[in-house]
């Protein structure tokens, strides 16, 4: 349909002339819908969306100027801008943001980090009542993971002795941090 047509179809809308609009539905909607389908991309939000153009349309038809530009162009804009609002409109995208609010915080608030931290600097201090070796093979068995058979073989003792070692360092530690 050439655009001088669509131009009189609209200026006949404009003075509320049904058949003009009924015609201007038929030349003019195929090519709305797809644009409100590709904005959309789903085809019942499409047709609704469709229909709400059409009544702005009807409503907007007198203040069509043909001295501004073509027809198509200006009834084109009308069926984006009203897929965009529809857009707009849903739901917003934030409920998967508070659906990640709700998640439990697995690091530390500053409340605990400062009770960590204060532990942390009373075992330092129970390690250095400790004698130097007996505290190198606790933080060796409990902080670096080696076994008592390693530890054994690097501290050149037989493996019992080792474990008496780090049961006596221990029993120290609790009674250092109980007091």
């Amino acid at each position: 349909m050439a655009n001088e047509e669509i131009e009189t179809l609209i200026s006949r809308v404009a003075m509320r002339d049904q058949k003009a609009f009924a015609a201007l539905y038929r030349q003019t909607s195929p090519k709305l819908y797809a644009v409100c389908l590709r904005i959309l991309r789903n085809k019942t939000d499409a047709e609704e969306v469709l229909q709400e153009v059409y009544v702005k349309i009807w409503q907007r038809a007198e203040r069509f100027l043909v001295s501004e530009g073509p027809a198509m162009p200006w009834l084109t804009t009308i069926a984006r801008n009203q897929s965009i609002d529809a857009i707009r409109a849903r739901k917003p995208v934030a409920d998967e943001i508070d659906l990640a609010y709700d998640l439990a915080d697995t690091e530390p608030g500053p409340e605990e980090q400062a009770i960590v931290k204060g532990e942390g600097r009373r075992i330092d201090r129970c390690m250095e009542e400790l004698e130097a070796g007996r505290a190198q093979a606790v933080r060796s068995a409990y902080v670096e993971g080696l076994s008592y058979q390693e530890l054994a073989e690097q501290y050149a003792v037989p493996l019992n002795t080792m474990r008496t070692w780090l049961r006596r360092s221990l029993i120290r530690l609790r009674e250092c941090l109980d007091r």
